[in-house]
């Protein structure tokens, strides 16, 4: 019996089961994180102009987030709503429509990015002409593995919306050392550079993207039995997973954007801003990655409570919540304020560009705060499909950005105008979700009961 609701968040103490869910799914961000900061760490010794090419083209790389949420996010509601009152067929039937938006998107990003790798990479107008090159040939390479990567992040949400987001953490930290051992081989043994940086990055994704089919196909704790056999395209689930996600996947593609019209404002002074943010915001991600890992799990939490109508569970496990990451959120803010240079010299040993990191990152230390918080009141509205409020909040928050960023940088704060920016819309936006969630949490839930 205990086997059998191991995965069922509907009972048994809530920190623990959070945390039985959190702590996979943090660990599967934080393996994002180190595949980012490999190739970080590598092409570091390279110089810093592969690593401004590498940050040009993972701007893109997270472009493709916001596609990619439309499927997952998707797929994490409907399937926690549904299992949670015991539906396991609709549950199927969201995770399968989930996945041939993630096919049809995938396909469309991979064509953008290989075909027109020289286009794109002219927005940031580097005046170094050489770093434009490098970043092209990076984005078309790494383009080829977006098929696999949508693919894989429909499986994560399913398998994490059904509790088990141990699977896909397993599966992803086995990526994680292949791209390790991979990176060095192709960007120094067989003399690659940044091209090889991106070769092993789509090689890794493969990998991950055949163990998940396998997974899907014979792991004996998947969430579905026969996931490929009889998949349909129903017109209601698309239209409904479309309606929870597309608001996220909109929220993702302006905040990615905008912050590329930042990242061009910080462009115009060099190519070393743009390293010192690659780098420098991997490092960060130490703190939002765990808070996003968080957030991901309170709206498996919270769906599969809120289909199985426990609210209580669902009122304390907010609270609970926001004093984890009120804990969490403080010590990276102590962690970047006194070791954040320090680690940024790992990644990047120049000495000019080191205390320009170190002062990105203690700017930036004033908002992990808020921003943890943020995962706590962004994760109550998802779970509950009320994805528009949190949507609403960042596109505003975002759109302000690269306005002030220019502002800021236009006066003697050069550079550190646009991190500034940065750290005070994060600051706004988090205050913003967190009040607004606990203003409308009590007026929402009595509805709710009494909804069918």
């Amino acid at each position: 019996m205990e086997k059998t609701n191991k995965y069922d968040l509907t009972e048994g103490g809530i920190l623990k089961k959070l945390l039985l869910i959190a702590l996979p799914i943090m660990g599967t961000n934080l393996m994002q994180m180190a595949y980012n900061l490999t190739d970080m760490f590598w092409l570091g010794r390279v110089g810093s102009d592969a690593v401004a090419a590498a940050g040009a083209a993972g701007m893109y790389m997270w472009l493709s987030i916001g596609f990619i949420l439309i499927g997952k996010m998707g797929a994490e509601i409907g399937v926690a709503q549904s299992l949670g009152r015991g539906d396991k067929k609709t549950a199927l039937a969201f995770s399968q429509n989930a996945m041939f938006i993630a096919a049809v998107l995938g396909g469309l990003f991979t064509i953008a990015t290989t075909c027109f790798h020289k286009q794109l990479i002219g927005f940031f107008n580097f005046r170094e002409t050489e770093v434009a090159e490098a970043a092209g040939a990076y984005l078309s390479i790494t383009g080829f593995g977006m098929p696999f990567l949508f693919f894989s992040s429909i499986v994560t949400g399913s398998y994490n919306a059904s509790g088990n987001s141990k699977t896909p953490f397993i599966i992803n930290s086995i990526g994680l050392a292949l791209n390790i051992t991979l990176d060095p081989l192709f960007i120094f043994v067989l003399g690659m550079g940044i091209r090889g940086a991106a070769v092993a990055t789509v090689i890794a994704q493969f990998f991950v993207f055949i163990m998940m089919v396998r997974a899907l196909l014979f792991s004996s704790k998947r969430p579905f039995e026969k996931y490929f056999h009889m998949m349909r395209i129903e017109k209601e689930k698309l239209i409904r997973l479309l309606k929870w996600s597309l608001p996220i996947g909109v929220e993702s593609l302006l905040f990615c954007f905008l912050s590329m019209v930042t990242g061009r404002v910080a462009v115009s002074f060099g190519a070393a801003p743009m390293a010192i943010g690659r780098v420098g915001s991997q490092i960060e991600a130490l703190s939002w990655l765990i808070g996003g890992g968080y957030g991901a799990a309170l709206i498996v939490f919270i769906g599969q409570n809120y289909g199985a109508k426990k609210i209580e569970r669902i009122t304390h496990g907010i609270k609970l919540s926001f004093l984890v990451m009120t804990v969490w959120g403080t010590l990276i803010t102590i962690f970047l304020f006194t070791l954040g240079a320090k680690v940024f010299a790992v990644f990047l040993p120049d000495p000019e560009i080191i205390p320009l990191g170190k002062t990105y990152l203690f700017i930036l230390a004033f908002c992990q705060l808020p921003m943890n918080l943020e995962a706590v009141g962004s994760g109550g509205f998802k779970g509950t499909g009320r994805t528009i409020p949190p949507s609403l909040v960042c596109a505003v928050t975002n759109g302000v950005r690269p306005i002030l960023a220019w502002i800021l940088s236009r006066g003697s704060l050069g550079i550190y105008g646009v991190w500034i920016a940065i750290s005070v819309t994060a600051i706004v936006r988090g205050i913003w979700i967190c009040v607004w969630y606990i203003i409308t949490e009590k007026k929402f839930f009595p509805i709710a009961v009494s909804s069918p």
